[in-house]
C-alpha cells in the first residue's frame, strides 16, 4: 500500500479508536454520575470531595481543585457552595492571603465518601471484571500517552 493511501486509513483508525474511547468514558461517567446520586451529589461534586480528601486534614484554594477536576466543571465555586451548605466541606480565609479562601473536607464529607467509594468501586469492577491484569496496564498505559 502507498504511504498516500495509508494516512487516509491511520486517520481513520485513529478517529474509529478515540470514538470508541470517548463512548467508552461516556458511559462509565453516565454511570459513576447514577451511583453518586444515590447518595445526592453528582460525579463532578465526588471528584472534588475525593480531591479534599487527598489532602485532609488540609484543604486546597478553588483554583487548586479546579485544575486537579478529572473533567473541567464550568463553577467550580457554585460546586463548593453547595458542598458547604450540605456540610461536606467547610471553607475559611487563608491566614496569609485574606482574599483567598481555602476549602477542607468535612468529617461529614469523609463519611459521605466512604460510602460512595463502595458504589464506584463496584462500578469500577463491572467495567473491568473482563480484562485480564495485562489488559488494564496496557489500558492504563495507552491513556497515559494520550493524555501524560
Amino acid at each position: 500500500m502507498s504511504a498516500t493511501k495509508a494516512r487516509p486509513l491511520r486517520a481513520a483508525l485513529a478517529g474509529e479508536a478515540l470514538v470508541a474511547l470517548m463512548v467508552a468514558a461516556g458511559s462509565l461517567v453516565r454511570d459513576l454520575d447514577v451511583a453518586c446520586q444515590q447518595h445526592g451529589i453528582t460525579h463532578d461534586q465526588y471528584n472534588v470531595l475525593r480531591i479534599l480528601r487527598g489532602v485532609y486534614p488540609h484543604g486546597h484554594p478553588r483554583g487548586e481543585i479546579s485544575a486537579r477536576l478529572i473533567s473541567r466543571a464550568p463553577d467550580v465555586t457554585r460546586m463548593l457552595d453547595r458542598l458547604v451548605q450540605r456540610g461536606y466541606v467547610r471553607r475559611e480565609w487563608d491566614s496569609t492571603n485574606r482574599r483567598l479562601s481555602i476549602a477542607t473536607i468535612s468529617d461529614k464529607g469523609l463519611a459521605l465518601l466512604a460510602e460512595v467509594d463502595q458504589l464506584i468501586v463496584r462500578e469500577h469492577a463491572r467495567y473491568t471484571d473482563d480484562l485480564t491484569d495485562d489488559d488494564l496496564r496496557t489500558l492504563r498505559r495507552l491513556c497515559l500517552r494520550l493524555a501524560p
